[in-house]
């Protein structure tokens, strides 16, 4: 099976009555791909920055960015309330949110040992989708929102294909925790949010801020919190599906 990496450069490459059945694409930019004529039968796009991106996706002529984000929405009861624009409705967002983690914690506890540490198709297993967020609330409300120099947890997790260029990897354990561990780390971070969410005010959010990742960006302490937000949500998603699938192997 051909391998096809960030070393190959396939910019405006044309792929002809190609057999790409059973291929599997993974963090590469598909902005601007036009497909025609396809079968797409069984296919499945993820794509976590639908409702940020500037450009729409077009399905058979129908933008369905508005209804797929609709559905999350339906599906996952407080997420539409991930871009609150004050403080109260912020509030409102993170019990949201917590409320859903909280649930997916209690059945991930009530399946068999080892779920939380199972990966499904190479993905994140639960306990590391955790670490992830340990380390996304450090960069977005420690580092974004608080300006702390130096604001992570060593048992966070940073994303994948992250270099030292762009974060000092030995900040990090490069030994498996235990889950109580991560656990504990999680509860933290989660209470950082609340105590801060709770005595932010209108005017604070309006604050200017650089983004962690990219401080050339113009940033702003609301849009730092809607980061941390999306980022909850979109890692929700993904352990629900991953529970779904470690429940029901065959389905």
């Amino acid at each position: 099976m051909a391998t096809f990496t960030s070393s190959d450069d396939l910019h405006g490459a044309e792929f002809v009555e190609v057999d790409l059945t059973g291929a599997r694409i993974s963090g590469a930019d598909l902005s601007e791909v036009v497909m025609r004529g396809v079968i797409v039968r069984e296919t499945e796009i993820d794509a976590p920055w639908l409702a940020q991106q500037e450009r729409s996706l077009i399905v058979n002529g129908v933008d369905v960015t508005a209804y797929v984000e609709a559905e999350l929405d339906r599906r996952f009861p407080g997420r539409e309330q991930r871009r609150a624009p004050d403080p109260a409705g912020l509030r409102q967002a993170w019990a949201a949110a917590e409320t859903a983690w909280a649930t997916a914690l209690a059945r991930a506890a009530a399946m068999p040992p080892g779920t939380v540490a199972t990966s499904v198709d190479g993905e994140w297993s639960f306990a590391q989708t955790l670490r992830h967020l340990v380390m996304a609330t450090d960069a977005w409300l420690g580092r974004g929102v608080l300006g702390i120099e130096q604001p992570f947890h060593p048992l966070g997790l940073a994303f994948t294909g992250v270099t030292d260029d762009e974060l000092d990897l030995s900040l990090f354990t490069s030994t498996e925790p235990t889950y109580d561990e991560v656990l504990a780390a999680r509860a933290e971070r989660v209470a950082m949010v609340r105590d801060y969410l709770d005595a932010v005010t209108p005017e604070a959010l309006d604050e200017p801020r650089n983004n962690p990742w990219a401080p050339e960006r113009p940033a702003t302490v609301r849009s730092c919190l809607h980061v941390v937000l999306r980022e909850e949500w979109e890692h929700l998603r993904y352990v629900v599906r991953d529970l779904d699938a470690i429940e029901s192997p065959c389905s």
